[in-house]
């Protein structure tokens, strides 16, 4: 039996064992186990064990749990209701403005907390009543929130790409820096979007009206002062970093740390609270963990098979060329994101195409940032979109199923759009770290 077939059988039975519903790290690790010992014996089990147990032994591992934590404090720490409050002040006399600030409000929430669940739970608590209140379009501002919410895995501290760089073996702080213009490519083009579609169609977001906007010009400059502590926190953890004055773990327990001072200067955070906080950050941490793990088990089986080789071959063998295999990946990121979510993505394709897009030449750092936006689309994409499962639990009653689904469709053609952009510009996401690290 040839190394193609094998590769393929053992791709294969990881996809029909996952239908079974078992967990993803169980499924993978023992696919990976299996063919290991069905290979090459008792000391196959050697080659999994020690590609997983690399990654106990690397030091940036650290930032995971923390950006974890980050992420469930910062929900506690109040920072969002002031700079909402802020926001709904300075947008609101304009169409659509309250859109337009949820999606600012979704991009500095990224900026601290690297997770997108973050986003849906403050825009569906925040901004999705003060909108519906106000005789926003249900679809309309639906997919505003859904679409917002998707930044926190490209802008920095993305921990989509602190797994990716762990799995491709690259360096997270050229991927941080990679993500941050495509990042505000996505936003501005949200942003932009909304303002067109309300110009020509002000009733899917009126702006407020005269007696709301009477506010004094004093108490809307005092307002801005909600804006300092997020520039702070984003200053202490990813300012430093860039500056060189803390590494890489050190930024994630300064941001870590100045998010529970915000949360204890707001008056947020009890002891029962931090107790649950620890305990999501330890459940969710343990998950990656073992995810990871798995992953590294398998890609190591893979690799040594030459699966490498005979996936080139499958796409160099129909002509595609390099760009061509670049655009069948991306296709395929986004099939499977259609019933996968990112991190299974991940672990499924990363093994296969990451050594690929090195061997063809391309920088997998931007293949990195290409990746996450196809993990943002994954999100926002039926039937099994992350996203479209977390706003229909968050959503009230008058917001329908259909109503999610079709409020997705031109965000998610707009991020086709930044995606085909990013991949014809590639210096979007490489000029910023190539002249930092220069």
């Amino acid at each position: 039996m040839n190394f193609e077939l094998v590769a393929v059988l053992m791709f294969a039975s990881m996809l029909v064992v996952l239908l079974t519903g078992r967990h993803i790290f169980a499924v993978i690790g023992g696919v990976a186990s299996a063919f290991a010992l069905i290979l090459w014996g008792k000391g196959g089990a050697g080659l999994a064990f020690h590609a997983s147990f690399n990654l106990l032994t690397w030091y940036p591992l650290l930032t995971l749990p923390l950006f974890i934590y980050m992420g469930y404090m910062f929900s506690r720490s109040g920072i969002a209701d002031d700079l909402y409050n802020m926001i709904h002040v300075w947008m609101g006399p304009v169409n659509g403005g309250l859109a337009i600030g949820t999606i600012i409000l979704m991009s500095i929430i990224a900026a601290m907390n690297g997770l997108s669940v973050a986003g849906m739970a403050i825009g569906s608590t925040l901004a999705l009543p003060e909108m519906l209140k106000r005789k926003y379009d249900k679809t309309m501002l639906t997919g505003v929130i859904q679409a917002g919410s998707s930044l926190g895995i490209m802008i920095p501290p993305s921990v989509v790409l602190v797994l990716y760089g762990m799995i491709a073996r690259q360096p997270i702080g050229r991927l941080w820096l990679a993500g941050v213009f495509p990042g505000i490519l996505l936003a501005g083009l949200f942003i932009l979007y909304i303002l067109v579609r309300c110009l020509f169609q002000p009733h899917l977001g009126p702006a407020l009206s005269k007696e709301e906007r009477a506010i004094p010009w004093k108490e809307k400059f005092r307002l801005l002062r909600s804006g300092i502590l997020p520039v702070i926190i984003i200053f202490m953890m990813s300012g430093l970093f860039f500056m060189g004055v803390t590494s890489l773990v050190e930024s994630s327990a300064v941001g870590a740390t100045v998010t529970t001072i915000a949360a204890l200067v707001n008056k947020r955070l009890t002891w029962k609270g931090l107790i649950e906080v620890l305990r999501e950050t330890l459940s969710v941490s343990c998950m990656f963990m073992w995810v990871i793990l798995a992953a590294l088990a398998f890609g190591a089986i893979f690799d040594g098979l030459g699966a490498v080789h005979a996936i080139k071959g499958l796409f160099l063998e129909y002509g595609f060329g390099p760009w061509g295999v670049i655009i069948m990946m991306q296709l395929s990121y986004l099939l499977l994101g259609t019933f996968l979510d990112d991190t299974a993505m991940l672990i499924i394709v990363a093994p296969l195409y990451v050594p690929l897009i090195i061997e063809m030449g391309f920088d997998p750092i931007w293949y990195g940032v290409l990746y996450t936006i196809t993990c943002q689309i994954a999100y926002l994409t039926p039937p099994f979109g992350y996203n479209l499962f977390l706003m229909r639990a968050m959503a009230p009653k008058e917001i329908s199923l259909s109503d999610i689904y079709r409020s997705i469709v031109p965000f998610v053609l707009i991020m086709i759009l930044g995606l085909a952009i990013v991949m014809l510009f590639p210096r979007i996401a490489l000029w910023l770290p190539g002249l930092y690290y220069k």
